[in-house]
């Protein structure tokens, strides 16, 4: 029994091996500066060209240098020559940022920070939603369907709030914060509800948006090739939760969130 009790007193009086190193990921979600609506649901953005939007650009920048990213990944087709062609264009100063956030946050932060290359992870997928809103027209749970996409403009236009009273950062914080994220993986959860009589549109529904996301982030962790790597991936906001998700539940690297750096900033 003493020998059992000096042991322990033994290990705990022993420091705490140091964790091993391991990459670093920030995962930024955000709107389309663009506008393209090419989603079910879309923010209304102002002119990001404009010289009060590019002082807040610039602002969104210094925010993400703090995280000091080695390599900086955006939501375009994996491989593609189109963002080698145009990062490099905007790198040798023969072409001029576009409207888009991959370009005015992506190309932009990779230039300054001296990036050979911008990485491209997207991966295409189905986002069947036309079976779960037929399903629930048959099963006579159109109410319930509504209710449940009725949050999203709600939502949306707290973000719009946020850009028309503040700044772009102010708009940003709102899309990362926890309880945005946390909103939308219920949705996600409530939508894979509509089931039943040996018909699953929601789990598929479910599945499909869980495939293409895994495959994101199979080709975003692929780019840390050591543990020194600091990744900033910069994705649309319905992306956020599976990618935390996936980064936090394979344990192998530190997930860090924009508040951590956008709180640092002086207030305006």
């Amino acid at each position: 029994m003493l020998t059992t009790t000096l042991l322990a007193v033994a290990l705990a009086a022993e420091p705490a091996a140091a964790p091993p190193p391991r990459p670093h990921l920030l995962v930024l979600g955000v709107f389309h500066f663009a506008n393209p609506g090419r989603d079910m649901f879309n923010l209304a953005v102002d002119d990001v060209l404009a010289p009060r939007r590019q002082q807040e650009m610039a602002e969104v920048v210094e925010v993400l240098k703090a995280f000091r990213p080695t390599r900086i990944a955006v939501e375009a087709p994996l491989g593609s020559a189109r963002v080698a062609e145009e990062y490099a264009a905007v790198r040798a100063g023969r072409r001029p940022l576009g409207r888009n956030e991959v370009e005015q946050l992506g190309y932009r932060l990779a230039r300054e920070l001296g990036h050979p290359a911008v990485h491209p992870v997207d991966v295409e997928g189905e986002f069947p939603f036309e079976p779960v809103a037929d399903f629930a027209k048959r099963a006579g749970r159109e109410a319930e369907l509504e209710a449940i996409l009725a949050s999203i403009p709600v939502e949306l236009r707290r973000v719009e709030g946020a850009l028309q009273k503040g700044t772009l950062l102010d708009a940003l914080r709102v899309v990362n914060s926890e309880e945005l994220v946390r909103r939308d993986r219920e949705r996600q959860v409530a939508l894979a509800r509509f089931a039943g009589g040996g018909a699953y549109p929601g789990p598929d529904l479910a599945a499909a948006w869980y495939r293409r996301n895994a495959r994101i982030y199979a080709n975003l962790r692929a780019l840390a090739t050591s543990p020194q790597d600091r990744i900033l991936v910069i994705y649309g906001s319905g992306h956020l939760h599976w990618l935390q998700q996936l980064a936090t539940d394979g344990g192998d690297v530190v997930l860090e969130r924009l508040e951590e750096y956008a709180a640092r900033r002086p207030a305006r």
